[in-house]
C-alpha cells in the first residue's frame, strides 16, 4: 500500500514490486494500490491470509526500522481525520459484520517513515536500505505457511 509520489509513503509500492519479482505468483497474489479504509475491503475478501506491507510512522521510530503487527495494534488508531473515510480496523470490523469472506490471518509489515509529504517517487535513504529487509522478511512468512 502507499502514495508513489510521496517519498516514503511509497515503499509498500516497492516492496510489491520486488516480490512480483521474485516470488512465484501462481499460488499467490501480490497486488500494488493506493486505496485505504473500506476500499480496501474490496482487496481483502475471498482471501484466506493476507500480507499488507504500508509505510507508518511512530512517535520514537528510526528511519527503516520494520515492525511486523496486526490488525489488533491499531486498535487505538480507530478515527481518522476525516469522518469520511475510516482506518483499517474499523474496515475489518465491519466487514466482518457484513458477513464478508475476509482473511483469517493478516499479517502487517510496517517500515518506518521519515519523508510522507515529499513530493518525490524515491525513498529516503534508510527506508531505501529496508526494502530488501522488508522482501525477504515477507518472502520468509509466506513460506512459513504456504498453503494459506
Amino acid at each position: 500500500m502507499g502514495n508513489s509520489l510521496l517519498s516514503d509513503d511509497g515503499v509498500g509500492l516497492s516492496v510489491a514490486a520486488e516480490l512480483k519479482r521474485r516470488v512465484d505468483q501462481s499460488d499467490l497474489t501480490v497486488m500494488e494500490t493506493s486505496v485505504a479504509g473500506l476500499s480496501l475491503l474490496d482487496l481483502l475478501v475471498g482471501y484466506d491470509r493476507a500480507i499488507i506491507i504500508d509505510a507508518i510512522q511512530t512517535v520514537d521510530g528510526k528511519a527503516g526500522q520494520i515492525y511486523q503487527l496486526d490488525p489488533e495494534a491499531f486498535d487505538t488508531t480507530r478515527h481518522t481525520t476525516s469522518p469520511h473515510d475510516v482506518n483499517l480496523t474499523t474496515a475489518l470490523e465491519l466487514g466482518k459484520k457484513l458477513g464478508l469472506p475476509l482473511p483469517q490471518e493478516i499479517i502487517i509489515f510496517a517500515i518506518e517513515a521519515s519523508d510522507v509529504s515529499t513530493f518525490s517517487e524515491k525513498c529516503t535513504p534508510e527506508v531505501t536500505q529496508a526494502i530488501p529487509t522488508c522482501v525477504e522478511t515477507v518472502i520468509r512468512e509466506i513460506r512459513r505457511n504456504p498453503n494459506t
